[in-house]
């Protein structure tokens, strides 16, 4: 077990349950376990996060927070052209989300039971994914690159349409070949669309 004597904060609870999880599954994965993974009692656990629901979702939140803040640079650089800010946030997105499949598949899999359970952060990541390219959808209608009437309506637009390569329901899909050219054709065609 851990030395105790570290403070016990709500990010090491969250890094325990990763492991956790990635270990025991989430069926079987308790609170019981991550705060002996920690070397504490599990009241110092729910102290943090009331219920085992409420760690879940904070785990959940956690893990989709890391592609949403690995793609804000992009939506927040204005010195680009918007047209390669869009093609570029979208292949980020493909990425990281391949990444998350292929790089720990059984996380990935625990991952996939837990966004079930937890809509709300899902509709959050979502929410945050679509005001990113809100954000890179108006600089090009600002720019003239882009002439679309309403960037928030176009954005959740291109993230429907851009839907199979980053929901992970298809992530399956992401490895089949030929996967990168039936990308890049619906981003062409995306860029074509709202083209001024």
């Amino acid at each position: 077990m851990p030395p105790t004597s570290e403070i016990l904060t709500a990010e090491r609870i969250l890094e325990a349950t990763e492991e956790v999880l990635r270990r025991h599954g989430p069926a079987k994965a308790t609170v019981v376990d991550v705060a002996r993974a920690l070397g504490v009692s599990h009241g110092s656990v729910y102290r943090h996060f009331r219920t085992k629901a409420a760690l879940r979702e904070a785990v959940t939140k956690r893990w989709l927070d890391r592609t949403s803040q690995s793609l804000a640079g992009i939506a927040a650089d204005s010195e680009r052209d918007p047209a390669s800010r869009l093609r570029d946030w979208l292949a980020a997105l493909f990425e990281a989300k391949r990444r998350k499949a292929g790089d720990d598949p059984e996380l990935f899999a625990t991952y996939m039971v837990l966004i079930d359970e937890n809509g709300e952060a899902v509709a959050e990541h979502i929410t945050d994914l679509t005001a990113q390219l809100t954000r890179i959808v108006g600089a090009g209608v600002d720019a003239g690159t882009f002439a679309v009437a309403d960037a928030a309506t176009t954005a959740r637009a291109v993230f429907q349409a851009t839907g199979r390569f980053h929901d992970p329901y298809y992530h399956r899909e992401w490895e089949l070949p030929g996967v990168e050219g039936e990308f890049e054709a619906v981003v062409g065609l995306l860029l074509r669309g709202l083209a001024a």
